[in-house]
């Protein structure tokens, strides 16, 4: 019986980071498939974990919003920030289609890789240091926030749910 192969982080994002000049660790975990799991298999903080979540507004433009692990996207919020009528989370094929070498739910937090615009919510501001997945649900990188901040442009907006808002288990 032959191992299960691992992926390795995906070379698109490596690449990226060593263009832009950013300097980065990379993180082997056991396989997770949530942003405050990997956050608990690193033993980092989890509001130092940035959840990237792809959507699609009603005229068809993309966006990745990016929150801390334990935060949730808020729909509504999003389409403020993307001036849209509607949004909707994409599904596991448009990810695909998306992001051809990550796997779903893996997508690194650089939308330039991938061409889509990204805004991440002000809390994600808060840590010097931030980690996300690396295109694979056993690899994430560790960065310096504000150099990660300067290489993709990200604009920062509220567009994490209000925990008061949000159901039971969020408090």
């Amino acid at each position: 019986m032959q191992a299960p192969s691992i992926s390795p982080p995906y070379p698109a994002l490596l690449d990226w980071l060593r263009r832009h000049r950013i300097d980065y660790e990379v993180h082997e975990h056991a396989e997770t498939f949530s942003a405050q799991t990997t956050a608990r298999a690193e033993g980092i903080d989890a509001r130092t974990f940035a959840k990237v979540v792809c959507v699609e507004t009603d005229d068809g433009r993309r966006a990745l919003l990016v929150v801390d692990a334990p935060d949730r996207v808020d729909l509504r919020k999003a389409r403020a920030i993307l001036d849209a009528d509607a949004v909707r989370l994409l599904s596991e094929p448009e990810l695909t289609m998306l992001a051809p070498g990550c796997e779903v739910g893996a997508m690194p937090a650089a939308g330039e890789l991938f061409g889509v615009p990204m805004h991440a919510d002000y809390a994600v501001r808060d840590a010097p240091e931030i980690s996300f997945n690396a295109g694979t649900h056993r690899y994430s990188v560790r960065v310096d926030r504000s150099a990660w901040e300067r290489a993709t442009h990200v604009r920062y907006a509220d567009v994490a749910a209000d925990p008061e808002l949000g159901p039971a288990w969020t408090r």
